[in-house]
């Protein structure tokens, strides 16, 4: 579970930076993080693309949580 957490904060921060942006603080860093993990999960599935590791984890994390911030503002209005 600690892994699984710290695993979701380092996505959740990684994303934050990618997207021009400081995050939206440790919680919500973790639960974009996570969040990123499942659906980015759910994305490299149906692309039938697979990473492996610690790192294909963080980078299937990151590029959901990303996705998932694009989403959330553009539907908020915000660039």
């Amino acid at each position: 579970m600690l892994a699984g957490l710290l695993t979701g904060l380092v996505a959740g921060l990684i994303a934050g930076w990618i997207m021009k942006g400081e995050g939206y603080g440790i919680i919500w860093d973790i639960i974009l993080g996570l969040l990123g993990g499942l659906f980015g999960g759910w994305l490299f599935e149906q692309l039938n693309i697979s990473w492996g590791g610690l790192a294909g984890t963080i980078g299937t994390a990151v590029v959901g949580a990303v996705i998932l911030i694009w989403l959330f503002r553009l539907l908020r209005g915000k660039k």
